[in-house]
């Protein structure tokens, strides 16, 4: 059976322009487990098997990054969902928690009593060009084996 691996990237995240519109360059990386539910499957799959020091430049296609939109999170809700928050507006952002699932919700537009909004990750369908660096890939301790894929069954 394959170990999973530790892994700790930089990583500057490119528009289709090429400039850079996230990194970690200057901050934490990105450290995480293969097989965290954290980080995008096209990450995990770019840097398995790399070593520290590598560098490189990864297209990932929505289906391997957030996925692609999906209609069916787009809904109108009634306005009195939004009860305390004196000024809607499109673009304002809300959690919501449903049962076991949190989600980030963005408002699109607000009329007399509803309100559109959309569950889809503001990523989804959405191709992402990154360019990473490997600055750690080595064999997980107990600890970050359990913080990044919970507790062993």
């Amino acid at each position: 059976m394959h170990e999973p691996k530790f892994y700790a990237i930089n990583y500057w995240l490119k528009n289709p322009e090429g400039e850079v519109v996230d990194t970690s360059e200057g901050g934490v990386p990105l450290s995480f487990v293969e097989g965290s539910p954290q980080v995008i499957m096209g990450l995990q799959q770019a840097v398995k098997g790399r070593e520290p020091g590598a560098r490189l430049d990864v297209t990932i296609p929505p289906e391997l990054a957030y996925g692609t939109r999906q209609d069916n999170l787009i809904n109108r809700v009634p306005k009195s969902a939004f009860e305390g928050v004196d000024d809607l507006k499109p673009g304002m952002k809300f959690q919501t928690n449903s049962g076991e699932q949190v989600q980030i919700v963005q408002v699109l537009e607000v009329d007399k009593d509803e309100v559109l909004v959309d569950a889809n990750h503001p990523l989804a369908g959405f191709t992402l060009n990154f360019e990473i660096e490997i600055l750690e890939a080595r064999t997980p301790t107990e600890e970050e084996l359990e913080q990044h894929l919970g507790p062993a069954e």
